[in-house]
């Protein structure tokens, strides 16, 4: 019996210890149109807040809008902006590495990288250069783990490159 089977038949055997309780909401219930946003990195928080309207990230299998009573679901993000959308049309543009995305039942979400910034931040001319630097590491005669890290750098700052011009 293979361990997914496994797992099944055990629902099956205790449903009273893996029953949820099933969500419904009525007409009269009123329903939050927001997002509670928290933007982690592994030593601070980038942003939170509870009064946005929408995030689109960049989700492994394609950009992604959330918006409030989104499915749940866990996404993982490859590298490129996410664009949190606030109350009032405001626009805050971040850069993130890659990471994940958590969508919970509740109109929560929880992205959380190892690396992200305010888009703002960057310089396009910086950017190019350490592009070209990467090239030159990348196509070089160096060991097989620089030319492997220069290829992953290379790949992070491309895209950011082209969501700077």
């Amino acid at each position: 019996m293979n361990s997914f089977r496994f797992a099944r038949s055990a629902l099956r055997a205790r449903p009273s210890v893996f029953s949820m309780p099933v969500q419904r909401r009525g007409y009269a219930e009123a329903v939050s149109d927001k997002i509670k946003l928290s933007l982690t990195l592994p030593h601070q928080t980038i942003f939170n807040s509870t009064g946005v309207v929408q995030v689109n990230i960049p989700a492994e299998s394609g950009e992604m809008g959330v918006l409030a009573n989104h499915v749940p679901s866990i996404e993982q993000l490859k590298p490129g902006l996410v664009e949190v959308m606030e109350e009032g049309g405001a626009s805050k543009k971040f850069f993130l590495s890659g990471g994940f995305a958590v969508v919970q039942p509740d109109s929560q979400l929880s992205i959380n990288a190892v690396e992200g910034y305010p888009l703002e931040q960057f310089s396009a001319d910086a950017v190019r250069a350490q592009v070209a630097e990467a090239q030159k590491v990348a196509g070089g005669n160096g060991s097989e783990q620089d030319i492997a890290e220069a290829k992953i750098e290379l790949e992070v700052l491309e895209t950011l490159q082209s969501l700077l011009k």
